[in-house]
């Protein structure tokens, strides 16, 4: 066993989690977790930064092996707002799926010409859960809070700043933040100078390269945390970016990440463009590229509706006529926010199991929908490459049964867990060995474990969903459904 150990932290939503590897063979060693304490109603979601710091001391901690690291990176969940003032943070964050500036969103593509401009110039066309229009609705609202802001950071740079008291970010993060262009690889002085906005360059972080240190762990982050002191610390990355990182993805290989809510993305060796705004258009933490679509309703959906039938998640049919729209909270692909969701198809005979398979199929092409429009705005997918199936839903056996009808691909599941964090350990390999931390993802193996064969698309299934979808298109516009 190697005497080089790197920590890979993940800073999601709910917890913060981190892996102790070996740099030779990426054996993970130790780990630990330390929950978060997420706030608000009514679109309202922060939590305290103070929280995250705190949780990473815990969950270093609880590896046991913190005193023998070598190196350290953090990925973290994107698109957060951390304000900092004169002696640390005014609030809490703003996190990324805090709704509260959906209209400040609408305000921001209109300031600049429209979706097209924000696509070609800066690579994403604004949601609420993007940065810039966090800070837009935070000027707004709290204008004593904007004015004493003297730093704005994204979740995973105010930990890597902590760790080396440099104000710096990563490319891949950067690009979820609708203020930093994927086309000139910098802030974008026109979108900062909106009347909105009205924000200082030099609020903002440093953007490193993939292979920059931040820096060095400073002598009070190793005093708090149980770290040695002067151990080098990665540029760190977005959590997508960080997945995408741990896996060692080549160009056009595509990725389906099946969680509460779904994700799909691949990277692309050239910039996308989508002015729909259905593929973001972010760059990854490798010097590529990572266009990612997203779907509300995944795995949480279907839970949902096994337990409305008393099921097991897996006590699904084989086949079914039914057809779900399973949009139990709206849709982001396609973009029905007001949409609910739909049961077709209902007979006597119908059964509980044939129910919950059409709320797998529903969700699935939903997931396969975005990818196919990744793959005309990207550089591509490999035809042949495999569907990677990761996150809470891949290792079952109904997601990768139905990935397996629709898609025609052979399909990867891979065995490593907690991609996120491998791919930030990666990278603090990558410091220690002068690799790309793609090539360390790949030496490690992460990829290995369950592959199987393609089938026969299923084209019958899908051109019924497909047809009940184009019949359903007036219920799934209509906004009587949120209406009280």
């Amino acid at each position: 066993m190697s005497n080089r150990l790197v920590v890979g932290v993940d800073c999601s939503t709910q917890s913060t989690k981190v892996l102790v590897v070996d740099v030779d063979d990426g054996t993970v060693v130790a780990s630990g977790k330390a929950e978060h304490v997420v706030t608000g109603s009514g679109g309202a979601r922060e939590t305290d930064p103070g929280v995250w710091w705190q949780a990473l001391e815990e969950s270093l901690a609880a590896t046991g092996r913190r005193g023998e690291i070598a190196a350290i990176s953090v990925a973290g969940q994107q698109h957060g707002l951390v304000t900092l003032g004169d002696d640390g943070p005014l609030r809490p964050a703003m996190l990324w799926n805090d709704t509260r500036s959906a209209p400040d969103a609408l305000d921001l593509i209109d300031a600049l010409g429209g979706p097209d401009a924000w696509a070609d110039r800066i690579g994403v066309v604004p949601v609420a859960s993007f940065t810039a229009t966090k800070w837009a609705w935070l000027r707004r609202n709290e204008p004593a809070t904007a004015a004493a802001t003297r730093a704005i950071r994204l979740p995973h740079d105010f930990l890597t700043e902590r760790l080396s008291g440099r104000g710096v970010t990563d490319r891949g993060d950067a690009s979820g933040s609708a203020w930093w262009s994927t086309a000139t690889e910098d802030y974008v002085a026109e979108v900062l100078g909106l009347e909105s906005l009205r924000l200082e360059r030099s609020m903002l972080p440093d953007v490193l390269g993939p292979a920059e240190p931040a820096g060095e762990v400073s002598p009070a982050a190793a005093a708090a945390l149980g770290l040695p002191s002067g151990i080098p610390v990665g540029p760190g990355t977005g959590d997508n970016m960080g997945a995408a990182m741990g896996l060692g993805l080549e160009p056009g290989v595509p990725v389906i990440s099946l969680g509460t809510s779904g994700t799909v993305y691949a990277v692309s060796d050239t910039r996308v463009v989508d002015s729909t705004g259905t593929v973001a258009g972010f760059a990854d933490g490798t010097g590529r590229f990572l266009p990612l679509a997203a779907t509300l309703n995944c795995t949480l959906a279907v839970d949902r509706v096994a337990a409305w039938l008393g099921l097991d998640r897996n006590d699904a049919a084989d086949m079914t006529n039914v057809v779900m729209m399973p949009f139990l909270d709206g849709e982001r692909t396609p973009n029905l926010p007001d949409a609910a969701g739909t049961v077709v198809g209902l007979r006597h005979t119908t059964t509980p199991q044939e129910i919950l398979l059409a709320a797998y199929e529903g969700a699935a092409v939903s997931l396969l929908a975005a990818l196919a429009v990744i793959d005309r705005h990207s550089s591509g997918l490999d035809p042949a490459a495999p569907l990677v199936l990761i996150g809470g839903g891949a290792k079952g056996a109904v997601w990768q049964r139905v990935a397996q009808r629709f898609s025609g691909r052979p399909i990867s599941v891979p065995a490593t867990e907690e991609l996120v964090a491998v791919g930030a350990a990666a990278q603090a390999a990558a410091l220690l060995t002068g690799e790309a931390p793609e090539a360390v993802a790949r030496r490690w193996k992460t990829r290995a474990g369950l592959l199987l064969e393609p089938a026969e698309v299923d084209s019958y299934v899908l051109e019924r969903i497909d047809r009940v979808r184009d019949l359903a298109e007036p219920l799934n516009l209509w906004d009587g459904w949120t209406a009280s």
